[in-house]
């Protein structure tokens, strides 16, 4: 039994006071969609929202709320983006100070978004936990208003104007509704609403098979932390979810479902051909679950609704997102590298980047005097190319601009390679590093000297998180030591020696 009573969230939404800021968005049929896939499709474009997110209902809501007094105080937050722009707006609009913390990770069109609506930002920590812990430090301190991304009834009230807006536009009562979930907001709000209005309409929601936070807490019964989270759709990478959201939906919510990231791109795709929208990942989240249901023969037949969550997709995640639905690519400054095959000339060269984001990073071991590294850097201009080539003269390192190379650009990035020693045996692990500059560098200190690195990859992704191919000469087969080693980096880590793509590419 839920501890929230529904009767008066219901009254709640339909109190609730959002459209001073917040739009009636339409809720469209999708002609080739609902032909593709047997039945009537309709998208529900909270995409269209002035912040690109449906985080403006409840942000207005709770907001609108305050009295003067608190008010007075100002308000705080945490957010990687969708909830901070609403925060903003709303704080805007209601004429009281924001401050937002968001991790170091978070991408910065979101964060100059949060900045033009005048809120003030503070980037701190690597996830969104320890954003939101230094946020309630700084309420306690302060008296400013903490108000929770999703587990608040008002934000939860403001979020449920979504299901009764689809009910009032449908021509028909919809046989079900897929609802994009990271902390339960939406889910719960818009659940609540079109269970006591509409009880036979399935509530279906959706999650990344890398966030099942509701799903995992409605198997335990309780909110349980995931012990890791996928940022990929960082719209809905939630670690835990709220005790409200989580006891509401065991109400109101009918099925959850999990997808993939693929399976998420290729729903960024269809958005995009339906609307001539590119939609970020948790955007198109809900669709990808009703896609997956409509395959396995799971889905109604008749009217299917999905909630478009948001727009707040980074330029740079959009050549990803394409190169997982087709295998597109993106651009940046790329270079050639001589450096000194020897132990430390890795991280003297890592050194001489600064902190500039890497995009690609290539390093096959070869048993020669010099090691050529092929690197990809993000450059704010083309002014910047000569920058990084002084940088590392000053180094001593000899650096050839590919950047204009149509050969490299195309083909030679993805054929760098080759056979380490078969001397001396090699180990391969994959590794987790957090999407910030000196993470490498820190990698590097941290590990053990005594380790020869024999081969590097790594490509940036637009996520939060930077996915590393490594490998390491081991003298005298000690890999225990080695993973002693490794652990001390606090990097997560997998084996993949044994991976059968590297014996056919890679091993001695």
């Amino acid at each position: 039994m839920s501890k929230v009573n529904l009767n008066d969230l219901k009254a709640r939404i339909e109190a609730a006071d959002v459209y001073a800021l917040a739009k009636r968005t339409p809720c469209q049929l999708a002609p080739k969609l609902s032909l593709e896939y047997g039945r009537n499709i309709w998208l529900k474009r909270e995409d269209l929202q002035d912040v690109f997110s449906f985080k403006i209902r409840g942000a207005a809501n709770r907001i609108a709320g305050l009295t003067d007094a608190e008010k007075a105080k100002g308000i705080c937050a945490a957010s990687a983006g969708n909830h901070a722009q609403g925060m903003a707006a709303a704080a805007a609009h209601y004429n009281t100070k924001a401050v937002i913390f968001m991790p170091i990770t978070t991408p910065m069109i979101k964060v100059h978004a949060v900045q033009a609506a005048g809120a003030e930002t503070r980037l701190i920590g690597e996830s969104y936990d320890e954003a939101c812990d230094a946020a309630i430090n700084f309420s306690n301190e302060s008296g400013a208003v903490f108000i929770h991304p999703f587990d608040e009834l008002d934000v939860i009230s403001g979020q449920g104007t979504v299901g009764k807006e689809i009910l009032e536009q449908m021509p028909r009562t919809p046989d079900a509704i897929y609802v994009c979930t990271g902390g339960g907001g939406l889910v719960s709000g818009l659940g609540t609403w079109v269970k006591a209005v509409s009880p036979t309409t399935k509530i279906i929601a959706v999650e990344p098979e890398g966030a099942a936070t509701l799903k995992t807490s409605l198997e335990a019964g309780e909110p349980t932390p995931l012990n890791k989270v996928d940022s990929f759709a960082d719209g809905v990478a939630v670690k835990l979810i709220g005790k409200n959201t989580l006891e509401i939906s065991k109400s109101v919510v009918d099925e959850c479902i999990l997808v993939t990231n693929d399976e998420i791109c290729a729903a960024v795709k269809d958005v995009f051909e339906a609307t001539r929208t590119v939609v970020e990942p948790a955007g198109a989240l809900a669709l990808a679950g009703l896609i997956k249901h409509a395959r396995e023969g799971s889905a109604p037949s008749g009217d299917c609704v999905v909630t478009i969550s948001g727009a707040n997709v980074n330029f740079d995640r959009i050549g990803h997102i394409v190169e997982r639905a087709e295998l597109g690519a993106g651009e940046e400054m790329l270079f050639a590298a001589n450096i000194p095959e020897q132990a430390g000339a890795f991280l003297n060269f890592v050194r001489a980047l600064g902190h500039r984001a890497v995009t690609e990073f290539n390093y096959r071991f070869a048993p020669t005097e010099t090691a050529h590294v092929l690197v990809g850097i993000k450059t704010k201009s083309s002014d910047e190319r000569a920058d990084v080539v002084s940088a590392m003269d000053a180094q001593g390192i000899s650096v050839t601009d590919l950047s204009e190379d149509r050969l490299a650009k195309r083909h030679l990035r993805h054929m760098v390679g080759g056979r380490a020693s078969p001397d001396v045996e090699e180990v391969i692990y994959r590794f987790e590093f957090p999407e910030r500059p000196g993470a490498l560098t820190d990698f590097l200190v941290n590990l053990d000297s005594r380790w020869n690195i024999s081969l590097f990859h790594y490509r940036n992704h637009g996520s939060s998180t930077g996915h590393v191919l490594c490998g390491f000469q081991v003298p005298n087969d000690d890999v225990k030591a080695l993973e002693e080693s490794l652990s001390k980096t606090g990097y997560p880590m997998s084996p993949e020696t044994e991976n059968l793509a590297y014996d056919y590419f890679l091993r001695a």
